[in-house]
């Protein structure tokens, strides 16, 4: 239905010469602003946010959170699955979980921002189960008025958003149990920074 002459990328020599030789010859990608870059730690992690989006839904978000606080140290107990009163974890320290720190956890997986009113019955549910810390975990963020309040309460309340809970993923993920890693497989790689050319 349409005809347009396709140029990016030095299509029409590629073309020819997959026709002549069988293969494709490399060549330098350019755009019309100069030569395109690839930023391969940002294209990594979109394919790890996909991933972890599409394997770890619902209750499975909170099993993740609960092996990260394991690698942490911490002794937890997690809630099954279904209806759990606003505590989908609780972690202490010390070898049977009755030291302090002592903390409530509420997960969230969907792709919504958590409001205030979560937080809220987070420190609601604190309260009745004696937690002095509490961890609110949302893979879809959380909205100002959440943000603002969770600043407000620094010192019982931490909020984990998708990028610090992949942040605290890449920090304990070689403390992570055979299972888990092999529905989360990831691989740390070195990469050379290249310094920027400076213009004159």
């Amino acid at each position: 239905m349409t005809v347009c002459k396709i140029e990016r990328n030095d299509a029409e020599n590629r073309v020819k010469n997959l026709l002549q030789k069988g293969e494709i010859a490399e060549t330098r990608v350019k755009t019309e602003i100069g030569e395109e870059k690839i930023d391969i730690e940002e294209s990594a992690r979109d394919q790890i946010v996909k991933h972890v989006g599409a394997k770890f839904r619902g209750h499975d978000l909170a099993r993740l959170v609960e092996a990260i606080l394991h690698a942490q140290g911490y002794v937890t107990k997690k809630s099954p699955p279904g209806p759990d009163g606003g505590v989908d974890i609780l972690a202490a320290a010390g070898p049977l979980g009755f030291d302090k720190p002592r903390v409530c956890v509420q997960v969230k997986s969907s792709s919504s921002p958590v409001d205030v009113k979560i937080l809220r019955e987070l420190q609601g549910v604190m309260s009745k189960v004696r937690a002095e810390q509490g961890l609110l975990v949302a893979w879809g963020g959380f909205t100002n008025r959440c943000i603002q309040e969770a600043r407000d309460a620094f010192f019982s309340i931490r909020l984990w958003d998708q990028g610090q809970l992949l942040r605290v993923i890449f920090q304990y993920y070689e403390r992570f149990d055979d299972e888990l890693k092999a529905e989360l497989p990831l691989k740390k790689i070195w990469a050379l920074v290249m310094e920027a050319e400076e213009e004159f």
